[in-house]
């Protein structure tokens, strides 16, 4: 869906880079559910896998290639993690946590008869003190990683939202993607309380949509032409109605939700909404 069509890839390559191009992208994206742009305030595209990014996607150099909802490329499990393993990967830690810390208390006893050479003259003496020094180090260090994972999940953000927070088409906004602890929750352990301790995945959405704060409407009241409500609460921060997936959109019920628009209304609004869309690579 937010590959380009091979005309629309003849077309990107064949223009040099400006006004033509910048149509192309306009109309590869006209109908995806894409809200943040570049630093320059351009359709955010990737030149090497050849798509136009979802919202939180980034393109990651050590894999090569675009990663749903990136949140960093973890060397201690040799993959990145993203939208597909973030629950995963934070059971991983869980999980982890928890087994250091019970290899450390069950091993305290013997640790304090070692210092107070209450332990027989044996081998055994080296390995009991390796062992409690490795549990305790590694459970202070994922306790951190975790504590701080877990406060990036309440506030629904990535570690590359972190250090670069996401730019939405009238600015940028930290905390865009932020819909309340609760929903913030649910949306990357699920509905089912069940499956939240679970190795099962049962995160909400796809990966590629994703309900933002930002987008603020009333499906009782009239649209504008544009397809956008005129009583938005904050006109500042506007967008064009684009269907949200149906595993996401209840985490919109007790706010205003989304709406649908017209091809031709939306073609006008992003026409007029970023005349100075230019492509601009990432990582």
């Amino acid at each position: 869906q937010f590959h380009l069509s091979y005309s629309d890839k003849e077309s990107l390559e064949r223009e040099p880079r400006g006004e033509s191009q910048q149509e192309v992208l306009r109309r590869a994206a006209k109908d995806l559910p894409v809200y943040t742009r570049t630093m320059s305030g351009a359709i955010r595209y990737c030149d090497r896998c050849h798509l136009v990014k979802p919202d939180r996607c980034h393109h990651c150099s050590v894999c090569d290639k675009c990663i749903l909802k990136m949140d960093h490329h973890c060397p201690w499990v040799n993959n990145c993690v993203g939208f597909s393993n973030y629950k995963f990967f934070l059971l991983f830690l869980a999980y982890s946590l928890l087994y250091c810390v019970f290899i450390a208390a069950t091993d305290l006893q013997y640790f304090i008869k070692f210092w107070t050479n209450g332990l027989p003259d044996t081998q055994a003496k080296f390995h009991i003190m390796f062992l409690f020094f490795a549990a305790a180090m590694f459970s202070v260090s994922l306790s951190s990683l975790f504590g701080y994972h877990c406060w990036l999940v309440s506030k629904n953000k990535s570690t590359l939202e972190v250090f670069r927070a996401p730019i939405f088409r009238h600015r940028t906004d930290k905390n865009g993607f932020s819909l309340g602890f609760s929903k913030n929750l649910r949306q990357v352990f699920g509905d089912e309380k069940k499956y939240w301790l679970l190795p099962v995945f049962s995160s909400l959405g796809d990966g590629c949509s994703f309900p933002t704060c930002l987008v603020n409407q009333d499906p009782e009241q009239a649209s504008t032409p544009g397809g956008l409500n005129s009583t938005s609460k904050n006109e500042n921060h506007l967008f064009p109605a684009k269907p949200l997936r149906d595993s996401q959109s209840h985490l919109l019920t007790d706010t205003p939700s989304w709406s649908e628009t017209s091809a031709k209304a939306e073609k006008g609004k992003v026409g007029m909404s970023n005349p100075a869309l230019t492509m601009e690579n990432e990582t």
